[in-house]
């Protein structure tokens, strides 16, 4: 209900009904959008829970969307409040500077005051900024190439026809860019991509777009190739797999492939080298594909749980850092199910090490390895003799003995970190890298050969790489093809990767 204050009713009777009717109102809305708010929240405790409770993540952003969407509406239909704003600062971020900037001047008409007919001047303006969308637009670039004959000898000159990315292709390097980032990153499969161009007045199949993909992805094998190269000759990496369903046409079903991610992060301890993530697709999980990959690898490796990594250390070049967030969860997970003491008060003493943790993060390698000598060290020891007491006074099938043996089995990788600066607490930075390829998951459905997944690991090693160097992932895609088709020169392929291609080539940077 809107009220127009100028023309108020002078009926005292009808202005003390309107008050209660809009009191009332007022109060109604508010009990909605409190009750809905609980709900956002007990949908939260749903995410974060216990596993049998959780919520599908795809499920709960959409549930989240249409309540926030229902909160807005009803505040939106509050009364208009009259009382004067109070003197705070926005909390709205404003809008990214790179942005376009088109002007909309509301101008007052006239250089005359109405009033007294005096001439106005200028004395400032109210600006504000509004976010438009502009969509997006396809277009046909021409290449004409002017003949040209001498007229004495018939020497016909001409420009040479351009180098294509697919041969014989119609897609631009910036629309095999737009088709890759939005399968690959924005998780959109072709066919649906194949509905949108043809939404545009475009008829583009998906088997016309699945050769882009196969095409474009060509270009990039060798430096896929570089990029796990430089992963690897980190001295610190971490490592991970997941599962990704791949079509058996033989079978008429599906098959399990994986993908193995490494990556690199020296940011925790302020290292060097650029952050990085290698997916390397195989059709299985066998210990054999880890030893492959890292056949030359020397140095540290942050793994999970998974026993086939075991067998990298057996030439003692390579040593394994345990994951203390893995450890945690099993604590946690029985907390949560039982409200075991013991296990809650394991999850306690291991907040205590990630607390001292907090406070190392970004510091030398140098300054960490102090630190936790005299802080986390302390802590790590109580809490091993403490488990050591517990175990005994459980029953061994239990699932915490099971929690409790699997740290204690594991506590020289679980304490690594006590020895080297450079080593971190858990695999967090390869599980942040699986995400996205987990999202995909769930939206392609499965890959449609062996080759579709390693077509998979080539796009979300370089995607991810991208997003860990502040890279936007279609402008670097697009520029590397354009300049793989005009002949790059393969002793310079590494200026193609993408913390280097952002130094030298970047749009910022010319």
């Amino acid at each position: 209900m809107r009220l127009d204050l100028d023309n108020l009713p002078h009926d005292t009777a009808l202005l003390h009904r309107l008050v209660r009717d809009m009191a009332a109102q007022v109060c109604t809305r508010d009990s909605e959008i409190e009750r809905l708010r609980q709900i956002v929240k007990e949908l939260q405790r749903m995410r974060f829970g216990c596993r049998s409770e959780r919520l599908d993540p795809d499920q709960l952003a959409l549930a989240l969307e249409d309540l926030d969407t229902d909160i807005a509406a009803l505040a939106a239909d509050r009364p208009p409040d009259t009382s004067p704003p109070p003197e705070v600062k926005p909390r709205r971020e404003p809008l990214p500077g790179h942005l376009l900037r088109e002007d909309m001047v509301l101008d007052v008409p006239g250089d005359v005051c109405p009033d007294c007919g005096g001439p106005r001047h200028p004395i400032g303006e109210s600006v504000s900024e509004m976010l438009d969308w502009v969509p997006a637009t396809l277009r046909v670039i021409r290449i004409r190439r002017p003949k040209y004959a001498c007229r004495h000898c018939a020497m016909v000159a001409q420009v040479p026809a351009p180098e294509r990315v697919i041969a014989g292709g119609i897609a631009t390097p910036a629309l095999l860019a737009h088709v890759l980032v939005s399968k690959y990153a924005d998780h959109l499969p072709l066919y649906r991509q194949s509905r949108i161009f043809a939404r545009y007045g475009v008829e583009l199949e998906r088997s016309t777009l699945s050769g882009w993909v196969g095409g474009a992805c060509w270009w990039l094998d060798a430096l896929h190739e570089r990029l796990g190269r430089h992963v690897f000759g980190s001295d610190h990496i971490f490592a991970d797999d997941t599962p990704i369903p791949v079509l058996d046409p033989g079978r008429g079903r599906t098959k399990t492939g994986r993908l193995w991610v490494y990556a690199r992060d020296q940011r925790g301890w302020s290292g060097p080298e650029p952050p990085a993530a290698a997916c390397f697709y195989e059709p299985d999980r066998k210990a054999g594909r880890p030893k492959a990959h890292l056949v030359d690898y020397r140095g540290t490796l942050h793994v999970d749980g998974y026993v086939g990594f075991e067998q990298l250390t057996a030439d003692g070049k390579v040593k394994l850092a345990a994951c203390w967030a893995h450890t945690r969860r099993k604590f946690y997970e029985i907390a949560q199910a039982d409200g075991s003491p013991i296990a809650l008060e394991a999850v306690r003493r291991i907040a205590d090490i990630y607390v001292v943790e907090g406070r190392v993060r970004g510091q030398t390698p140098a300054d960490r390895l102090a630190l936790r000598q005299a802080e986390s060290r302390p802590l790590i020891d109580a809490l091993k003799l403490w488990l050591e007491l517990q175990l005994p006074r459980l029953s061994a099938r239990s699932k915490l003995a099971k929690a409790i043996r699997y740290a204690l089995t594991r506590w020289t990788g679980l304490t690594r970190f006590l020895e080297d600066g450079r080593i971190e607490l858990d695999t967090n930075p390869v599980e942040r890298a699986i995400r996205p390829i987990a999202l995909g998951r769930k939206n392609h459905l499965f890959a449609g050969s062996d080759g579709g997944g390693k077509r998979w690991a080539i796009m979300a090693s370089f995607i991810e790489t991208c997003k860990l160097n502040g890279v936007e992932p279609h402008a670097w895609l697009s520029d590397v093809l354009q300049r793989m088709a005009n002949g790059h020169p393969a002793s310079h392929i590494d200026d193609l990767l993408p913390w280097n291609w952002k130094a030298a080539f970047a749009p910022d940077n010319s």
